[in-house]
């Protein structure tokens, strides 16, 4: 793998995965402090990593396949967390889920015959963004967010942004299979 494993925005995309089961137990127990601190830790994490690659010249082969795989690690363990406390929908957590798995089986496959480390794509994040502001109004107590429907706002409108995205990854796929790019 080119660039350095241990570097800042790997370090960032690590601590990510590493926030995941603390802000299961937080949340869960009841301290909403302490799992929005780690939520909002977590999502500028995710911010902040690939700025972090770019501006200290450390876009690494690991983080291009570490902050993906953070994301959707991220997404899908505490998607399936609000499913099983009956806060999501089956079919919204399963079309996550399923996404992510196609896509990263995807670029699996696209790595391992042709050779060609994929990147994120910006619909992607962007999405990844939509689901976070979803997660966010579901875990702040805010009275605003308790008294308009934010989290089915951002629930359609992550859904959206998930399957344009999950298009242009077919796309990309699509033309490197043909040996278009």
């Amino acid at each position: 793998m080119e660039g350095h494993i241990f570097n800042l925005p790997n370090f960032l995309s690590f601590l990510r995965i590493l926030l995941i089961p603390w802000f299961l137990y937080y949340y869960h127990s009841g301290n909403l402090t302490v799992a929005i601190t780690l939520m909002v830790v977590a999502v500028l994490s995710d911010w902040f990593d690939g700025r972090a690659a770019r501006w200290t010249n450390e876009v690494s082969e690991m983080g291009k396949i570490l902050d993906p795989l953070a994301d959707k690690l991220c997404l899908a363990s505490v998607a399936l967390y609000f499913l099983w406390i009956g806060e999501l929908p089956f079919w919204f957590v399963s079309f996550v889920v399923l996404r992510d798995l196609l896509i990263f089986s995807g670029a699996a496959y696209i790595r391992y015959r042709h050779g060609v480390l994929t990147t994120s794509l910006w619909p992607g994040k962007w999405a990844v963004g939509f689901v976070s502001m979803m997660f966010v109004t579901m875990v702040w107590p805010h009275p605003v967010f308790e008294s308009y429907p934010f989290k089915e706002f951002f629930m359609y409108l992550s859904v959206l942004m998930l399957t344009y995205s999950f298009i242009e990854y077919g796309i990309r796929f699509y033309r490197i299979q043909r040996g278009e790019g």
